[in-house]
């Protein structure tokens, strides 16, 4: 069954109202489209990729496996309110450590209620929190450095540019129209956020102040709501810009102005690395040899161009922000020099 969740605002909760870029608001949503085996249209390139890693570290039927369920609820203390605009996964990692026992025994209560039981791990977690939760967030950890770390480039830039377009927004048009164009199933009317096809009711009275708006890549099809108070409730909501996200682009145009500044075999890794790979796949796409390759990873992460992920056995390497500027750039610019 569900319901409309109605969300009132007073001047004081507008004023409160902020947004955040959330790490943890990734992975759950992410590993739960692992976990479901399905080609999702958009997510596909990158599920393809990852899960063979992801079943080769057991972390499909582990601890966080059995946190985050297939569909439904997952327990409040894995995403606790962002403190700031971006906190790190570090960050978020050291909230959830820091959850009391209380709230983690009463998030696995509703777990095992909506559920109807819980799994071996997290009954485990259930008796002893404290020990439990840094396994639980050792898994996150190893997760994120799989699966999302050597994306993370990528993704940020999407749900910056969300952000940035949806704050230009609120300056031009107020509050009201952000709200309406937020999601079909979000609307704002009459000092209040409604939320259609939610499971739970939702009340000032059982939220804290404020409002916590997050983008993010994974969480669909539609928003994902939080509410513990006192932190004020979060509204996960699906980031514009994410049908385009593992879209290939074309790194390789304009490369030679680049490769006239970072040489020729650096900017073809750069440009290889239009997925995360290893030195070793990236020796048998490029021709270049294990040795070399290595030798020009370790130039170009110094240079803050590319960062290493360990994945199991393997280090992946993966463009950073910077070097998906500079290759942005060059695309922009003829070889010829014509614009």
């Amino acid at each position: 069954m569900t319901v409309e969740a109605e969300l009132a605002f007073s001047v004081s909760d507008l004023a409160q109202m902020r947004f955040a870029v959330s790490p943890m608001w990734e992975v759950g949503p992410s590993l739960r489209l692992l976990r479901s085996g399905s080609g999702h249209p958009v997510h596909r390139p990158w599920a393809v990729q990852v899960r063979p890693r992801l079943a080769a570290a057991g972390l499909d039927r582990g601890r966080l496996a059995e946190l985050v369920p297939p569909r439904g609820y997952v327990p409040d203390f894995l995403n606790p309110a962002p403190a700031g605009p971006a906190p790190t996964l570090e960050e978020e990692v050291a909230r959830i450590e820091a959850a009391s026992p209380a709230q983690v025994r009463r998030d696995l209560d509703r777990l095992g209620d909506e559920q109807g039981r819980l799994g071996p791990r997290t009954r485990a977690l259930y008796a002893d929190p404290r020990a439990g939760l840094a396994r639980v967030t050792a898994e996150i950890t190893a997760y994120w450095e799989l699966a999302l770390a050597p994306y993370w480039a990528r993704m940020r830039a999407v749900l910056d540019a969300d952000v940035f377009q949806r704050t230009r927004h609120v300056a031009e048009y107020g509050a009201a129209r952000l709200f309406n164009d937020l999601h079909p199933s979000v609307s704002w009317g009459d000092n209040a956020l409604r939320l259609a096809h939610r499971g739970r009711p939702l009340s000032r009275g059982a939220a804290g102040a404020g409002l916590v708006l997050i983008p993010s890549v994974f969480t669909g099809p539609g928003p994902f709501t939080r509410v513990t108070p006192p932190e004020p409730p979060q509204l996960a909501y699906p980031a514009r810009g994410t049908g385009s996200l593992w879209q290939p682009r074309g790194a390789s145009t304009g490369s030679r102005a680049l490769a006239a500044v970072l040489g020729r075999s650096r900017t073809l890794l750069l440009t290889e690395l239009e997925s995360p790979a290893s030195t070793t796949e990236l020796a048998l796409r490029t021709g270049l040899s294990t040795a070399g390759v290595s030798q020009y990873l370790t130039a170009l992460r110094d240079a803050g161009l590319v960062s290493a992920h360990r994945a199991g056995r393997s280090v992946l390497y993966a463009r950073t922000s910077v070097a998906e500027s500079l290759l942005a750039a060059s695309r922009e610019v003829d070889p010829r020099g014509a614009r």
